[in-house]
């Protein structure tokens, strides 16, 4: 397959998903509400890390207390009111139908450098797909860096394995043991290895070719729920901050489109945890159906923090 970036192309919210459905990458500059959402992201991070540059300060930091620090910076993140406001406002900036387009809650990320912390909160990636941890084919994932990275401290892509099967242990995953048993703030206690069953290649992965896009902080990458990527190793000497979120059409989900299924085998389905860009209510029931695998006899249907507030507009 020809892999192609369109990089602000002037496509619509169509067109653009049926190409990230084929396994293409889009790209854009930097928009008024990408910028805005990583000012607010921006100000939370430093605000945390005060009075040290959250760029380096891994270096004047001992690890426990740097994971504790992310262990309250990223839920903070997820649950401000400001976090959702921004991200509809980008969905709506970027040509997607706000009745139509459902988002999950944004995440922020934090790849640090040179091995310092690589597991738990601060995870590093290793090859995967986000189909092995139960998303949808019809899942498009957002990432935006939120300060500048360089190729040494970004996100790889892995094309070679576009529509190509994998052996992987996604088996194991079903999304709602996974929603009771492996999520919450627990994870920051991690520091030395991670324990929970993350859905990984069970075969050697050729790493090359990769592809490497690199857009400055503001700037958007979208890319299929099914493209194998991974965290390239950090050697840059900065930590690199991300905000990544998917984003589902209903109409896709309805019409079951979405990219190939290759070699996923996971159990259960994140259909329900998105919110819809207008009223943040959920898919409908007869759609997420459509998902449903027999596997919501066990586990948690939906991960609901406790400490989370009330969703509101």
């Amino acid at each position: 397959m020809n892999n192609t970036i369109y990089y602000d192309a002037q496509l619509t919210d169509d067109e653009r998903r049926k190409l990230i459905f084929e396994g293409q990458l889009v790209a854009y500059s930097p928009r008024e509400h990408s910028l805005a959402l990583v000012a607010h992201a921006r100000k939370l991070i430093e605000e945390a890390f005060a009075p040290l540059d959250p760029e380096t300060a891994q270096y004047q930091m001992p690890v426990e207390q740097y994971a504790e620090v992310l262990g309250k910076l990223k839920p903070h993140f997820i649950h401000h009111p400001d976090s959702k406001k921004h991200l509809r406002g980008l969905l709506s900036e970027m040509g997607a139908d706000p009745e139509k387009t459902y988002f999950d809650v944004p995440k922020m990320r934090s790849s640090t450098s040179d091995n310092y912390l690589t597991t738990g909160i601060a995870y590093a990636w290793h090859p995967h797909r986000d189909t092995w941890y139960s998303a949808p084919p019809c899942q498009i994932n957002w990432w935006i860096p939120i300060y500048d990275i360089r190729s040494d401290n970004a996100m790889a892509f892995h094309p070679k394995y576009w529509n190509r099967a994998v052996k992987n242990d996604s088996r194991s995953h079903n999304y709602y043991e996974w929603n009771k048993q492996h999520r919450g703030g627990h994870v920051s206690q991690f520091l030395k290895a991670d324990p929970r069953p993350l859905s990984k290649p069970i075969e050697t992965i050729e790493i090359d070719p990769q592809i490497r896009i690199i857009v400055p902080a503001g700037g958007i990458i979208l890319f299929s729920a099914a493209q194998l990527h991974s965290s390239v190793p950090n050697t840059s000497g900065k930590t690199r901050f991300s905000i990544d979120f998917r984003v589902v059409n209903v109409d896709d989900a309805a019409a079951r489109r979405g990219a190939p299924h290759v070699d996923e085998e996971c159990t259960g389905t994140t259909m329900r945890d998105y919110l819809r860009g207008t009223d943040l209510s959920q898919i409908p029931a007869e759609i997420v159906a459509l998902y449903d695998d027999g596997a919501q006899e066990n586990g948690e249907l939906q991960y609901k923090p406790k400490d989370a507030p009330t969703s509101s507009l």
